[in-house]
C-alpha cells in the first residue's frame, strides 16, 4: 500500500474508531487522545509490518490500552476500579459506525463556530492541529488551546454520545453542515495567503460530506451540500493561470472542468430536489447546476439564477445571498438594476467593508462606463482582502479601467 493509502484508511478509520471508544467509556478528550496515539503507532508499524487484518480493531485495541494506561495512573479510586474492567480485544469492536454521532458531538452548540470546524477536522478528519493551524494561518499553539477548549465545553455541558432526538436532531444536523459548508468554502477560497485555495481542506470537506450522505442518503440538505461541493470543486484547476492569478467564472476554460464531478453532482442534484422540502443547500446546488449546464458563459441561463437566487434569499436571508442576486439581476435586465440592488446592502454592518461587495459594485460601474468609480472600488476592495491572489486580481482590474478610453 503507497504512502497515501495508509493515510486515507487512517482518515476514514480515526472516527469510527474515536466513536467507538467515545461510545464505551464517555471520556471524549482522554479517548480523542488515545486514538491519536493510536494512529501515531499505525504510521510507525504498518508501512514496516503491513496493513494488519482487521486494521479498526487493530485501532480500537491499541487505543483502548492507551485509554487504560491513562486511567491506571489517575490516583482516583473509583477510576482504577472502572479501569480494570475495560480490556478489549479485536473481537470486541462492534460493527456499527458512530462517525455521525460524532460529528454531531463535535457540532454541539455550547462550541463557537470555529470551534465546532477545528474539533471536527481534528476529531472527524483525523488531521494533526499542526495541519489544522496552517490551514487556518493560526500558530500551532492557539489551534491546540481552541480543541482543548472545545473538548471541555462539550464534558462541561454534559453531552451524552448518542443522536439527539426530534427538533434537535434537525437543528444540529444544519449545524453539521454549516461546518462542513464553512470548511469547504475556506478550502475553495482561502480568506488570507498566498493561494487562492487549499485543495486539502477542500478534499476532506467532500470527504465528510459523502460520510455524512451514505448515512442519511435521503435528506435533501445533505445531497444539496454534496452536489454543491462537487459542482463548485469541478473548476478548481481552472479558477487560476499557471501563475496563480485568479481566472473569473465567465473567462474559465470549462472544456477543462472535471466531468466526472459534474455528472456525480447533476445527478445529486436532481436527488436533492425530488423531495417535499427546499432548503438553501439544494438551491445552491441548482444555482451551480445551472451554471455546469451551460457550454459557455454566453449561455448561461441568468434568469434561472436569478430566480434561484430570489427563493434562496426568501427562505435564508443573507447579505451574500442578495449580492448574488445583484450579479444575476444585473445579467438580465443590465448593471443598473444589479447597482440598485446593491444599495440596500450599504447600511449592513457585516458588509461595510466587505471587498466581495466593493468589488462586485467596481465590476457594475465599470459596465456602465463609470471607470474612475469603478477605478476607486476595485483599489479599495484590493486592500481590503487578505488573500493575495484577489489582491493582485483586484489591482489588475484596477489599472484596466485607469487606462481604459474616458478614465
Amino acid at each position: 500500500m503507497t504512502a497515501r493509502g495508509f493515510e486515507d484508511l487512517l482518515r476514514e478509520l480515526t472516527p469510527q474508531v474515536l466513536g467507538t471508544l467515545v461510545a464505551r467509556y464517555g471520556r471524549f478528550e482522554g479517548c480523542e487522545d488515545a486514538v491519536q496515539e493510536a494512529v501515531l503507532a499505525a504510521t510507525v508499524q504498518w508501512p514496516a509490518e503491513g496493513v494488519p487484518g482487521n486494521p479498526r480493531g487493530w485501532l480500537v485495541t491499541v487505543a483502548s490500552r492507551r485509554l487504560i494506561d491513562q486511567l491506571r495512573s489517575d490516583h482516583a479510586r473509583r477510576e482504577r476500579e472502572s479501569a480494570t474492567a475495560v480490556e478489549v480485544v479485536p473481537e470486541d469492536v462492534p460493527d456499527t459506525d458512530d462517525t455521525l454521532v460524532l460529528l454531531f458531538l463535535c457540532c454541539h452548540p455550547a462550541l463557537t463556530a470555529a470551534s465546532q470546524t477545528a474539533l471536527t477536522l481534528r476529531a472527524v478528519g483525523g488531521l494533526t492541529t499542526a495541519e489544522i493551524a496552517r490551514a487556518f494561518l493560526v500558530p500551532e499553539a492557539t489551534m491546540a488551546a481552541r480543541i482543548s477548549r472545545a473538548k471541555q465545553r462539550i464534558k462541561a455541558a454534559g453531552s451524552s454520545f448518542a443522536l439527539p432526538e426530534g427538533a434537535e436532531r434537525e437543528e444540529r444536523l444544519r449545524v453539521v453542515l454549516h461546518v462542513l459548508y464553512l470548511i469547504f468554502n475556506e478550502g475553495y477560497t482561502a480568506s488570507s495567503g498566498t493561494e487562492l485555495h487549499r485543495a486539502d481542506l477542500a478534499h476532506e470537506a467532500i470527504r465528510l460530506a459523502r460520510m455524512v450522505h451514505a448515512q442519511l442518503p435521503e435528506d435533501g440538505e445533505v445531497t444539496g451540500l454534496l452536489a454543491l461541493m462537487l459542482l463548485t470543486h469541478a473548476r478548481r484547476e481552472t479558477r487560476t493561470t499557471t501563475a496563480g492569478d485568479l481566472v473569473p467564472l465567465d473567462e474559465q476554460d470549462r472544456k477543462h472542468w472535471d466531468r466526472a464531478l459534474i455528472d456525480e453532482g447533476l445527478g445529486l442534484v436532481k436527488e436533492s430536489l425530488a423531495g417535499r422540502t427546499l432548503g438553501p443547500y439544494q438551491l445552491q446546488s441548482a444555482i451551480a447546476a445551472t451554471h455546469a449546464d451551460a457550454a459557455t458563459a454566453e449561455e448561461t441561463d441568468w434568469r434561472q439564477v436569478h430566480a434561484l437566487y430570489l427563493i434562496l434569499e426568501r427562505i435564508a436571508p443573507n447579505p451574500m445571498v442578495t449580492l448574488n442576486r445583484a450579479i444575476a439581476l444585473a445579467e438580465t435586465e443590465g448593471p443598473a438594476a444589479g447597482l440598485a440592488l446593491l444599495t440596500t446592502l450599504d447600511g449592513d454592518e457585516r458588509m461595510a467593508r466587505h471587498h466581495r461587495l466593493l468589488s462586485v459594485r467596481a465590476h457594475l460601474l465599470e459596465q456602465t462606463g463609470d471607470t474612475a468609480g469603478a477605478y476607486e472600488h476595485y483599489r479599495r476592495a484590493a486592500k481590503a482582502t487578505a488573500s493575495l491572489a484577489e489582491q493582485r486580481y483586484l489591482e489588475a482590474r484596477a489599472s484596466r479601467t485607469r487606462q481604459a478610453p474616458g478614465a
